[in-house]
């Protein structure tokens, strides 16, 4: 029997109070869990105001479900603290979350989208049990989680009448069948309609008006301008790309690892055209660390370090997430994935949090499509997987075909402060604007006071430092008639100011504290140069 949700939320409190935490805020990380599963169903935010016992307001609502997005592929943050304790009340905490999902999927008008959701986010609870600081539960208990995917399958019987409904559009067809009722025969067109109402193109008499055909480009010569291309830039040398990963401010060892790839790769394509036999060498990468430290820039370069090697026929990077590669049902994940394969073939396949393809049949219909497309495209396709560390490193060892294909992990180190600032500088340079005096100590202040945990931003953050200190700085001239060429340049102190909290999905949650800071799921890759933010 299905919890409400009310009921689903006690639930949740009542085990985070019995295990040390406090139970307002783990009500609180559930209650957005839920309004992000059912943000796709029509009138959920009512259904859900009413269950938290709160006014019906679509603001609030749509607010908590963007917080809660990252717990639909990730442990909130009090489950991945009992976790990290070792706490047997885990497994009691991760039962309450998946009842808090079902009560979720079925707010409001369900939809197939919450389904979804909500399978996902219970998968996603239990999969945590699995990390190397879970504890350790009995065999009963073990079998018990191992049933985690199916958990919710009632909830999908229970919404299936419903998505019926809401998929059954031929009550709103106005020439479908019922539309008219009454009218004789099955006739569709009502009688007071001409013929030429419901098909412009037919004539009163029935016959297709005489269309004169157009005249083909090819006819008269000229090129269509939908074909005419820019000339392409040559594809850039070995030597250039690797000067520009060196040029890239810190990640020392990422360069390093970088180079030495380069070297393995090169002698061994040298020693395929001397005829010699070479060791199998995988040639896809893991690549871990906090947001903004330059994963999707690097990958981006390796693309073209392999394509400069000959490695690869084009070097292109393709970024997808779980989003891009999974389908709402079975069967159709294959295709979607097989389509983003093919669309990085000869170059990089780039997959942005890949631990969230774990947990459930949709993500590992996925993760043994892309094995097998490896596999058939293991001469013109590189994979590079990225994600927090820890969760990268349970992602790989749960799959083993996954496991032997992915041998290379490289860490990507959080920024020092003088990097952060040389990179801040770099960007204000680059957009032709100057550093007034006091402006750069005025950026290491605000970097001063960040908590500098997994949820930090890196190279992100002095991004979205600059991009705000730009706005503060219009806004400053908005009454200066005709400023001049100095006052448009110039960046003052007053113009630098923390961007405001931002959405992330930690890992671990910070020490001692059961939510962490939040910033966009989203991943915009602004390249700048010899800067690394991605």
């Amino acid at each position: 029997m299905t919890l409400s949700l009310a009921q689903a939320l006690d639930a949740v409190a009542n085990v985070a109070s019995s295990a040390g935490l406090d139970p307002s805020v783990a009500r609180t990380e559930a209650a957005q869990l839920a309004a992000a599963i059912a943000e796709s169903s029509q009138g959920s935010f009512q259904a859900w105001a009413v269950e938290l016992g709160r006014p019906a307001n679509a603001e609030e609502f749509f607010t908590e479900a963007m917080r809660g997005r990252r717990y639909r592929t990730a442990p909130v943050p009090g489950l991945a603290e009992l976790i990290r304790q070792g706490s047997p009340r885990s497994i009691e905490l991760a039962k309450t979350l998946s009842d808090v999902c079902a009560a979720a999927a079925t707010l409001g008008v369900p939809s197939p989208q919450a389904a979804t959701s909500a399978q996902l986010a219970a998968a996603s609870q239990y999969a945590a049990m699995g990390a190397p600081s879970a504890p350790r539960v009995r065999s009963e208990e073990r079998q018990f989680l191992n049933q985690a995917p199916a958990i919710l399958t009632s909830v999908l019987s229970q919404m299936e009448e419903n998505s019926r409904r809401i998929l059954d559009l031929r009550g709103t067809d106005p020439l479908g069948p019922g539309a008219f009722p009454g009218l004789p025969g099955g006739q569709l067109t009502p009688p007071s309609l001409p013929a030429t109402a419901v098909n412009p193109g037919v004539s009163a008499t029935g016959n297709a008006p005489a269309v004169e055909p157009a005249t083909p480009l090819a006819a008269t010569g000229e090129t269509p301008k939908s074909e005419e291309k820019a000339p392409e830039e040559p594809p850039k040398t070995l030597d250039e790309l690797l000067a520009e990963l060196d040029g890239l401010i810190g990640l020392a060892s990422v360069k390093d690892e970088i180079h030495r790839q380069a070297a393995i790769l090169k002698v061994e394509g040298l020693r395929v055209k001397a005829g010699l036999k070479s060791p199998t060498i995988t040639r896809h990468l893991v690549f871990v660390g906090n947001p903004g430290t330059g994963k999707t820039t690097v990958a981006r370069l390796v693309g073209g370090i392999y394509r400069a090697l000959g490695l690869l026929s084009k070097g292109q990077l393709v970024e997808v997430d779980r989003s891009e590669l999974v389908a709402g049902y079975l069967g159709q994940t294959a295709i979607k994935t097989s389509e983003m394969v093919a669309k990085a073939e000869g170059g990089v396949l780039f997959i942005d949090e890949a631990y969230s393809l774990n947990g459930d049949q949709y993500g590992e219909e996925a993760i043994n499509t892309l094995v097998k497309e490896m596999e058939d495209k293991r001469d013109n396709l590189v994979v590079i997987v990225a994600g927090y560390t820890q969760p990268m490193a349970v992602f790989i060892s749960e799959n083993p075909g996954l496991a032997s294909r992915f041998r290379t992990t490289i860490e990507f180190p959080d920024y020092s402060d003088g990097e952060l600032v040389q990179i801040f500088t770099g960007m204000a340079t680059k957009s032709d604007y100057v550093l007034g005096e006091g402006t750069e100590k005025a950026f290491r202040d605000v970097l001063a006071v960040q908590v500098r945990d997994s949820t930090f931003g890196n190279g992100r953050f002095a991004r979205n430092v600059f991009e705000n200190a730009v706005g503060r700085h219009a806004w400053r001239l908005r009454d200066v008639a005709d400023p001049t060429v100095d006052q448009l340049q110039h960046l003052l102190p007053e113009d630098i100011e923390a961007p405001p909290v931002e959405e992330a999905v930690p890992w671990p949650p910070a020490e001692g504290t059961s939510e962490a800071p939040a910033r966009p799921s989203t991943d915009p890759d602004v390249p700048v140069d010899k800067v690394a933010t991605a």
